[in-house]
């Protein structure tokens, strides 16, 4: 837990659960530029600047991308994104992709400049008391933070947009938003637009009638019509096609869909939860994503952390997936409640994130005995040519700094000292890189 003169820390209201946590404001001055003069304090944990009419500071300036950059909480510091912006960011007049902010920074993203300023009051973050939602379980803080976010959405029927890692749960916030809510007696119905071709896809989620195309030898109900009165979650929605994502957003607008060959729309009563594990953000940007289209998913938000950013959670994950498998009084089983079990836990860093924690646990069961945790060495990143030079060169930049670090630290047993000095850096830079990748 962060200590109180840190950027964020949580507070107890009495009960012994803490029922919110605290977040450093940030203050954003534009200096320049076509908005110059306007302010904008923080209220939650990150700040989207940009031109989108959702983004927290929204700029006029044509030189700013839709959603520009991101800032967000860190280990106590403030980071910058850009969000393959058209124009970039610079800090202080250096471009930068991803870094920590200073006090006092200059930003400049386009023609406007904004000075950036840390505030001395704190931004209140709403915490569940529950360490259970639906099917997701969770007792640290961040996933607190988001239970909180979710009972609201829940009970209010609006569109919610999942985002985060492969392996993270996001299939498992869906349903557990559906269970929660009003509909939850109704259908719950599961898309995953990355598995079915495109020339499918309209079908799948529309329907069609007899005859519509070679093939169609009788009508057939899409994914919304059988949804109907319940829950769709679009699973993977970054990967619908382009010319699927004006149909899918005139569905969500009108609340009526058109089956293949059909003259007349049809009125749907659905609720729409959709996850990506792409930066949508940026695929706007990017122009493969419709703006339009975002802003009607993104309606809520919710960001589901990596499994090594919540290693708190672990015992509960273990004890959950322990009782799904009806193993909780397993010999086995008993190992993994022990200390040292838990704490070589605690050490991996989990790539695959919840899903491989489960695949380690079915390991260990069947093969009757405590398997080694062995991470596989990093892919390198693929060379995506449509991507831009700097964001491309920054996915290799990444990758080497990890491996070096990881290989460097290894050769010097933990020593971060000895690695720094092997590595000709300040011990200090050193340790704000491992906190970046997240290595300490």
């Amino acid at each position: 837990m962060a200590q109180a003169d840190d950027e964020t820390t949580t507070h107890s209201m009495g009960s012994g659960q803490p029922q919110h946590t605290l977040v450093r404001r940030v203050h954003l001055a534009v200096l320049s530029g076509p908005d110059a003069g306007r302010t904008y304090d923080s209220t939650r944990e990150r700040v989207v600047i940009g031109t989108h009419a959702s983004a927290d500071l929204a700029l006029s300036d044509r030189t700013v991308s839709r959603f520009h950059c991101e800032l967000f909480m860190d280990e106590g510091q403030v980071r910058i994104r850009d969000l393959r912006s058209r124009n970039g960011t610079r800090i202080d007049g250096i471009p930068v992709l991803d870094a920590y902010l200073p006090p006092g920074a200059t930003l400049l993203l386009g023609g406007t400049k904004i000075k950036f300023d840390p505030q001395s009051d704190m931004v209140k973050i709403p915490l569940s008391e529950r360490s259970r939602f639906g099917i997701l379980v969770g007792q640290s803080i961040p996933m607190r933070a988001i239970f909180a976010t979710l009972e609201r959405a829940a009970i209010k029927d609006v569109t919610v947009l999942i985002e985060g890692e492969t392996g993270t749960g996001k299939e498992a916030a869906a349903e557990s938003i559906h269970r929660e809510s009003p509909r939850r007696d109704a259908p719950f119905v599961v898309v995953d637009c990355g598995a079915i071709p495109s020339d499918l896809l309209e079908s799948e989620l529309f329907g069609h009638e007899r005859g519509a195309f070679t093939g169609a030898v009788s009508e057939r109900e899409g994914a919304f019509e059988a949804a109907h009165g319940g829950t769709i979650f679009l699973d993977e929605i970054g990967e619908l096609a382009p010319e699927l994502q004006p149909k899918l957003l005139r569905a969500l607008e009108r609340r009526s869909i058109k089956r293949i060959g059909a003259n007349a729309y049809h009125p749907i009563d659905v609720r729409i939860v959709a996850a990506s594990n792409r930066d949508l953000q940026a695929a706007v940007n990017a122009r493969q994503f419709r703006a339009d289209l975002y802003y009607r998913l993104a309606v809520v938000k919710v960001r589901i952390p990596p499994l090594r950013e919540r290693p708190d959670d672990l015992p509960l994950l273990v004890d959950e997936m322990l009782a799904h498998l009806g193993a909780q009084e397993r010999a086995e089983a008993k190992l993994m409640r022990t200390f040292e079990f838990r704490a070589e836990l605690a050490r991996h860093s989990w790539p695959g994130n919840v899903r491989e924690l489960r695949n380690y646990i079915e390991s260990c069961l069947a093969l009757r005995e405590r398997t080694a945790l062995q991470s596989a060495p990093p892919a390198e990143p693929t060379i995506d040519t449509s991507q831009p030079w700097r964001v491309a060169r920054e996915r290799w930049t990444h990758t080497f700094e990890r491996r070096y670090l990881e290989e460097l630290l290894q050769k010097h047993a933990g020593n971060v000292s000895a690695a720094a000095r092997a590595a000709g850096i300040h011990r200090i830079h050193f340790y704000r890189l491992l906190a970046r990748h997240r290595l300490r």
